[in-house]
């Protein structure tokens, strides 16, 4: 073992566990990452939720319980989840304190649903903030069209969120300007913008498998040479925007008002690619005041053999350029691509809360007493 997530936190990388189960709360599994892996906070999304509750170590008797009651499908789902989120943040309090509210959180999504429906998914986080009731909660709201308003609106309500599903630059501006705008509103209110948080889930590893399965196609030795580049360079790009905004007059008024900085979070950054380094998308997106979530295959194949050589961001910006230009010239639009991956991205939630809600409906139905 090295001691690779050590230093990765000392350059300044919070390390968040991308994943949670009633079975890792109860067995003590969350506490002892937290303890001896440098965890400092959990995203949950739909897919993580279906697989927990399908595989069914310990949700049982709250089943059952919902199921005496005749309570709902959806409303079961939720008692459910918040459950898990409400326990879990719990667990990360005590790191949430240690760090002024940086660290120490865990997000629960909206309903993934309701992702093209502004009004509805501001609804939905207000309910999820008040059924889940602690305050290291972020709520997710994809970066759709429809969710930037939402994002604004969620903010100057004083709750914190986590923006998702974040695929290219023009995108990841405007969830950044949602996110000063929602500031301003909640500063206008008279709210104390010090206890609002948030990051920006800026997905990685889907942007490599797209661009290089369309690399493959042209089979060329130049789009060979381009295979595995584009996601880091979007991703670099990504935090050289986010330094553009923090140098804007707009934030250092907020600044001064001690509001926080969204931080950039590194989502998706499981390897696909068999060819990679499974750790590339930890080691090579190395910057302070960043977040990299992680499933538990990389955050224990980084511990094992990850290398954190120091900043690996600052310095590759007008490479990071050159690298998505030169996809540009081989005909591989980049703006078609991020709008596919976002279109599927959505879709690939709605799949599993789909699937969650037909377990769940199996398991109330086979759990319920029998009609007297």
């Amino acid at each position: 073992m090295t001691d690779a997530l050590g230093r990765l936190s000392e350059e300044g990388v919070a390390i968040w566990l991308d994943d949670l189960s009633r079975e890792r709360i109860t067995s003590g599994n969350l506490a002892e990452l937290i303890d001896q892996k440098n965890v400092v906070g959990v995203t949950t999304n739909p897919a993580i939720f279906q697989k927990a509750i399908s595989a069914g170590e310990g949700y049982e008797q709250q089943l059952t319980d919902l199921a005496v009651r005749r309570v709902g499908t959806e409303e079961a789902v939720r008692m459910v989840t918040t459950a898990d989120v409400r326990d879990a943040a719990d667990i990360l309090r005590p790191v949430h304190e240690a760090t002024g509210g940086r660290d120490g959180r865990v997000s629960i999504e909206v309903d993934p649903r309701l992702a093209h429906n502004t009004a509805a998914t501001v609804a939905e986080a207000r309910q999820l903030a008040w059924l889940v009731d602690r305050p290291n909660t972020l709520i997710k709201i994809p970066a759709t069209r429809a969710g930037l308003p939402a994002i604004t609106e969620v903010i100057a309500n004083g709750i914190s969120v986590n923006v998702t599903l974040i695929f290219s630059l023009e995108r990841y501006r405007e969830v950044m300007d949602a996110y000063l705008s929602g500031l301003e509103k909640a500063d206008a209110k008279g709210l104390d913008v010090s206890q609002i948080h948030s990051v920006a889930s800026f997905f990685v590893s889907r942007v490599d498998t797209e661009i290089d399965r369309r690399l493959d196609e042209l089979g060329t030795e130049e789009a060979k040479s381009l295979r595995g580049k584009a996601a880091l360079a979007n991703a670099r790009l990504a935090h050289q925007a986010f330094e553009e905004v923090l140098d804007s007059p707009r934030w250092q008024a907020l600044a001064t008002k001690n509001a926080n900085a969204q931080r950039p979070l590194w989502a998706s950054t499981g390897v696909k690619d068999p060819a990679y380094p499974d750790t590339l998308y930890v080691t090579e997106l190395v910057v302070r005041g960043t977040v990299n979530t992680m499933p538990e295959a990389t955050l224990e194949a980084t511990e094992d053999h990850g290398e954190i050589t120091g900043d690996t961001v600052h310095g590759t910006y007008e490479q990071s350029r050159a690298d998505l230009d030169a996809l540009e010239k081989l005909g591989i639009s980049y703006d078609e691509v991020v709008q596919l991956l976002e279109d599927q991205a959505v879709a690939k939630f709605e799949e599993p809360w789909n699937s969650l809600l037909a377990s769940t409906e199996k398991e109330l139905n086979r759990l319920a007493p029998e009609e007297r």
